[in-house]
């Protein structure tokens, strides 16, 4: 799903009046219905909302929004926040419309007009849209304070106030509305899949409004969100005549004394995945807790007891590397005579990561489209310090293109950067999965990925979006809370099945 800008969301919304052809209020009315619908599936018909609204668009959905509610029976308040003196023509219209139907709104000039809400009230924020490109100012700024500051719940309408849709980075620390939930038309907004915007928006929902999709698919952009449609596309089946051969054979290079545990996350995981054949490359020190809990892999033995040192044969295996291998220099020595045999793509996560930001020069021998999995501080080792989410997505572009490879920066909304530039953003996942050797798990499914055929932005993609599944299934018996790397393991078949019954 293509991630648009707020010039190609007005262009959209231009292109579906002018061609459907439907009229301005009209689309309004469409998208408040939307909205509608959302409210009554998950908002209490005894709960008293009060929506606050612009004098743009974004408030006319707000006024048209009051109108639906108050014809459904919700105890619904509207109120006009006078930032501006004229409204836009269609908010013109659906305050006509509210003064027809009866429906009375308080007018807010200062600050003394906002009104006292309950500890249970509902907000509807619809006082500035996608389009907004300055900070709120003077009563706009006052209001979103204190709906900040009420401690009530928030449903933004679109966007949080006061957020910018493309690059917010420069406006961080002004007024901007802190959402519960936020109901997003037709599109992802660039800013609510970005960390340092996560206070401003807990959860955001999309609503398709019917703006023209032929248009939106032809509209040029480098963000993209992953949608279980395109992810079901990637998948395939497996022949009947199939063996272990045809499925890929993986070469997963891992652990250290005291650190195993992250590689038998990573082989499990990625036997899960679906690979044919398993051979886990370890310090002698983990031959036997490998042969006791990972049956169904081969164990190749390193030289090193405790660390990885000297050489190994790779052969035509997919190569998986870092979990768990520790920073030793010797292990730095293997790492590069590993990458010097190595042709094709291979994963590279965790301590191998940190090797290479110790050792920059052996970033050339890294193969093209190779996947690097780090989380943001082993970015930072391999990148530099950045100074905002805009700054970071700009190092990860340069830093792909000038190493042709595929990162996969790890986090909620991981983004998966092609070498062209092309950013997709991952759509599961949840805050339980921040815990010790997620990462490794996700390793062992990429590069078991990438040993059945899969090509490698497409390892990454479909990976990821396994890996946020898994947790997603997970979470439902776990909670959040409780939640630990190795219940992703037992749910990646929970996942497959769920996308092969759809």
């Amino acid at each position: 799903m293509k991630i648009l800008s707020a010039e190609q969301i007005r262009a959209a919304d231009a292109y579906t009046i002018e061609n459907e052809p439907i009229a301005s209020i009209d689309l309004m009315e469409r998208a408040s219905q939307a909205c509608e619908v959302w409210i009554k599936k998950y908002v209490d018909r005894k709960t008293h909302i009060h929506v606050f609204c612009g004098k743009g668009n974004n408030g006319g959905d707000g006024l048209a929004i009051t109108r639906l509610l108050h014809e459904e029976g919700y105890r619904v308040n509207c109120h006009i926040i006078h930032f501006i003196e004229f409204g836009s023509k269609d908010f013109n219209t659906n305050k006509e419309r509210l003064y027809k139907n009866g429906i009375e709104w308080n007018d807010i000039h200062k600050l003394e007009d906002i009104p006292i809400l309950g500890t249970n009230d509902l907000i509807i924020d619809a006082i500035f849209g996608s389009g907004l490109n300055r900070p709120a100012e003077g009563i706009a700024s006052e209001v979103i304070k204190a709906m900040n500051a009420s401690g009530v719940m928030i449903l933004s309408i679109d966007i949080p106030s006061g957020m910018y849709c493309d690059d917010n980075s420069a406006n961080l620390g002004n007024s901007i509305v802190k959402a519960t939930h936020t109901l997003t038309f037709q599109v992802p907004k660039l800013a609510l899949l970005l960390p340092e915007n996560s206070e401003y928006s807990s959860q955001w929902h999309l609503l398709d409004i019917g703006l023209d999709k032929q248009f939106i698919s032809e509209q040029a952009t480098n963000n993209l969100y992953t949608t279980k449609e395109y992810v079901l596309a990637l998948i395939g089946s497996r022949e009947k005549f199939s063996h272990k051969g045809s499925h890929g054979h993986v070469f997963l290079v891992s652990g250290t004394k005291g650190k195993m545990g992250a590689t038998i996350l990573s082989a499990r995981a990625c036997l899960r995945s679906g690979v044919g054949l398993l051979t886990v490359h370890s310090p002698n020190c983990g031959y036997e807790i490998l042969q006791e809990s990972v049956p169904e892999a081969m164990v190749d033995l390193n030289v090193g007891d405790e660390h990885l040192k000297g050489s190994c044969k790779v052969e035509k295996r997919t190569v998986g590397i870092g979990p768990g291998i520790g920073t030793n220099e010797e292990t730095a020595k293997f790492l590069e005579q590993l990458l010097d045999q190595c042709r094709s793509p291979i994963v590279i996560d965790a301590d191998a990561l940190n090797l290479l930001s110790s050792h920059l020069e052996f970033l050339s021998k890294v193969p093209e489209n190779s996947i690097l999995t780090p989380h943001p501080g082993e970015f930072k080792g391999l990148v530099g310090a950045f100074q905002n989410d805009t700054d970071k997505l700009k190092m990860l572009r340069s830093f792909c293109a000038d190493h042709k490879v595929i990162m996969v920066l790890k986090g909620a909304h991981t983004a998966i950067c092609e070498p062209s530039g092309i950013i997709h953003f991952n759509s599961t996942g949840n805050p339980g999965m921040a815990t010790g050797g997620s990462g490794d798990v996700l390793t062992g499914i990429i590069t078991g990925l990438l040993a059945q055929g899969q090509a490698p932005i497409n390892a990454a993609i479909l990976g990821v979006y396994i890996h946020g599944l898994s947790g997603d299934l997970a979470v439902k018996e776990t909670g959040e809370r409780s939640l630990v790397a190795g219940d992703l393991v037992q749910h990646i078949a929970h996942a497959y099945l769920e996308l092969e019954r759809s």
